[in-house]
C-alpha cells in the first residue's frame, strides 16, 4: 500500500512541476506591458471589436485611466454585457455601447452620424476589430469578409471621422495588424478573392492592406496634429481564432491546445501595444510606425511599396464610394 502511495506522491509531484513550468513559460512568453501611469481624463476614444478578446480588455484599461469610450460593436447584448462588467469594475460611467457593423457600410455611416450627434471630439481611434481565416462570405456590398471588415470597414470609419479628429488635435488612430501581414500580397488582379479563394492568403491580405493603410494615411494627414500607427498584438488566445482548425475541433481541444497555450498572449497583454500606441506621451508626434510588444518594429518590404499603398488606397474610395457616396464593388 506504501509504495502505491509512494508511486502516486511521485508522479503528483511531476505533474505539479511540469505544470508549474507551463505556468512559469507562459508567464514569460507575455510579451512587454505598458507600465506608464498615463491618465486618460475625459479622452474620448472609440474602440471596434470592444465586447471580446483585445478590444474588451483595451475598453477596460483605458475605462480605468478616465477616457470615454466608445465600444464600437455588431453584437448589441455582448457589448452591453462586456460595458457593464467595465463599469462596474472601473466606476467609471462614461462606456458607451454603440452598434457598428463593420461588414455594412450603412451601419457604419450611421454610427459615424450617432457619435458626431453626441460628441464634437475624437482623441483616439482604435480599429481593433477584425476577422480570422473564415469560410469565403461576403460584405453586404459584396466585399470578402476579411477584407471587408479588416480593411474596407475601417477604412470608411477612419475616413468619415477624419474631420472630427483633426479638430480634435493632436489626437491618434491606431490601427491593430498582425504579423502575418508579412506574408501577405496585395492580389492585384484578384483584390475580392473572386477567382479563388484561401482563407489564410485572404486574411494575410487584409492584415497587409491595414499596414499599407496606416502608411499612406500618416502620409496624407502630415502636419495636421493627427499621427496613425500600426502594431501587432501578439498571437493571442482570443475569438478570433475560432475558424481556425487547429483550435475548434474536441481533438485539437483534448491534445492539441494544451501544448499551443503556453505560447499565447492572454487578451490582457494582447492589448498592451494597443494602449501603448493609444496613450504613450512619447509618440505624440510619432506617426507612420509599426509597433509590436510596445517598441518600434519594421514592416515587410511589400508593406513599404508606396505604389500599391496609393493603388490601394483608390480603390478602396472607390469601393466604400468616399468620392462618389455610394458603397459597391464594381
Amino acid at each position: 500500500m506504501s509504495i502505491f502511495r509512494n508511486k502516486l506522491i511521485l508522479g503528483g509531484s511531476v505533474i505539479g512541476t511540469l505544470l508549474g513550468g507551463i505556468v512559469i513559460l507562459k508567464d514569460r512568453m507575455q510579451g512587454a506591458a505598458f507600465e506608464k501611469n498615463v491618465r486618460a481624463d475625459g479622452k474620448v476614444i472609440i474602440v471596434t471589436g470592444a465586447n471580446t478578446g483585445i478590444g474588451k480588455e483595451t475598453s477596460h484599461y483605458l475605462a480605468r485611466r478616465g477616457a470615454h469610450v466608445y465600444m464600437a460593436c455588431r453584437d448589441m447584448q455582448k457589448c452591453e454585457e462586456a460595458r457593464e462588467e467595465i463599469v462596474l469594475d472601473t466606476r467609471n460611467p462614461h462606456v458607451y455601447c454603440r452598434e457598428c457593423d463593420l461588414a455594412s457600410m450603412q451601419s457604419i455611416r450611421q454610427f459615424v452620424k450617432q457619435f458626431k450627434a453626441e460628441q464634437q471630439r475624437l482623441d483616439v481611434l482604435i480599429n481593433n476589430a477584425g476577422v480570422m481565416r473564415c469560410p469565403r462570405t461576403l460584405t453586404k456590398e459584396g466585399i470578402e469578409l476579411q477584407l471587408g471588415v479588416n480593411h474596407m470597414g475601417h477604412f470608411l470609419l477612419t475616413n468619415l471621422l477624419l474631420d472630427t479628429l483633426k479638430l480634435s488635435a493632436p489626437s491618434r488612430v491606431v490601427v491593430v495588424s498582425s504579423l502575418a501581414h508579412t506574408r501577405g500580397q496585395i492580389a492585384l488582379d484578384d483584390l475580392n478573392s473572386t477567382k479563388s479563394y484561401d482563407e489564410a492568403k485572404a486574411y494575410e491580405q487584409s492584415k497587409l492592406a491595414n499596414v499599407l493603410f496606416m502608411r499612406e494615411l500618416a502620409r496624407r494627414v502630415e502636419g495636421t496634429g493627427v499621427t496613425v500607427n500600426a502594431l501587432h498584438p501578439g498571437i493571442v488566445d482570443t475569438e478570433l481564432m475560432r475558424h481556425m482548425g487547429i483550435f475548434n475541433s474536441w481533438f485539437s481541444g483534448l491534445f492539441v491546445r494544451p501544448f499551443v497555450w503556453p505560447f499565447l498572449k492572454s487578451p490582457l497583454y494582447g492589448a498592451q501595444t494597443t494602449v501603448y500606441a493609444a496613450l504613450d506621451p512619447d509618440l505624440e508626434k510619432v506617426s507612420g510606425q509599426y509597433f509590436s510588444d510596445c517598441a518600434p518594429k519594421d514592416v515587410a518590404e511589400q508593406a513599404k511599396d508606396d505604389r500599391v499603398a496609393k493603388w490601394l488606397w483608390a480603390v478602396s474610395e472607390k469601393w466604400t464610394g468616399t468620392l462618389t457616396g455610394t458603397a459597391a464593388v464594381s
